[in-house]
């Protein structure tokens, strides 16, 4: 790394009245954004880090703390630190909390029933933060836990960040990974708002339960590590047999 690419990163106005640890903290997660560290990728130790950039190593040890708090690295014990991947593993527990009930937390399988670019209400363009002019893709998709469709899902992405995907036909289970690996995106957060519902016509006909039963539908808004929101998601969970666990340890 050149030092003085470093200096002029720290230098910068929007950091100048920051302690220098998150200075730090701000341009390791920019070099991130930028890829000089990929998803998965180890990033060199403290005393290498502390000597690049020109800090004390308790800078930044402080600096990775932060960064791992925030799930943007990940800390193995006498391994290293690194980039956070986000792998089927890290995305059930933290992304995906609807469970069968008296079952095990796992990942669900998902049908895609619909992949195209649609006029979107105005309301899903603000959520997504996006002028009338932009073009969002929407994709509706089954998902399945123990064998059993348990949530309809609507997507709504904004094209600008997702360019090509729209003519995909195959789509993995879980999309935050791919969003990762295939356009550079890496979710940082996700605000997610809960209410009780009840199942409309078509509800019913792709969950296959009765007729007004009882939903919780989670409307979630994802956002990535430089502040993008980049997914508008709006799911429909049946409550019958699932339940949502929301763990606070």
């Amino acid at each position: 790394m050149n030092k003085q690419k470093f200096d002029n990163k720290l230098n910068r106005p929007n950091l100048a009245f920051q302690p220098l640890y998150k200075q730090v903290e701000e341009h390791v997660k920019q070099l991130i954004i930028e890829q000089r560290w990929k998803p998965g990728e180890a990033l060199p130790n403290e005393f290498q880090l502390a000597d690049e950039l020109g800090v004390s190593q308790g800078t930044v040890r402080k600096a990775l703390n932060g960064l791992t708090d925030s799930k943007i690295l990940t800390r193995k014990q006498g391994v290293g630190t690194f980039v956070s991947e986000h792998n089927n593993q890290q995305s059930l527990y933290r992304f995906f909390p609807l469970i069968k009930d008296g079952a095990a937390p796992e990942l669900p399988k998902a049908v895609l029933l619909s992949l195209a670019i649609e006029e979107v209400t105005p309301e899903i363009r603000s959520k997504l933060g996006l002028k009338s002019t932009e073009k969002v893709i929407h994709l509706v998709r089954q998902r399945v836990l123990q064998e059993q469709f348990c949530i309809i899902e609507s997507i709504y992405l904004p094209h600008k960040f997702f360019k090509g995907l729209e003519t995909e036909t195959d789509l993995p289970h879980t999309l935050y990974h791919y969003y990762q690996q295939e356009f550079n995106l890496t979710v940082q957060d996700t605000q997610d708002s809960i209410k009780a519902v009840l199942a409309n016509i078509e509800d019913e006909k792709l969950l296959g339960i009765k007729p007004n039963s009882a939903l919780l539908e989670v409307k979630r808004i994802t956002r990535t590590i430089d502040g993008k929101t980049i997914e508008y998601r709006v799911s429909r969970c049946r409550s019958d047999e699932f339940h949502y666990l929301v763990d606070l340890g």
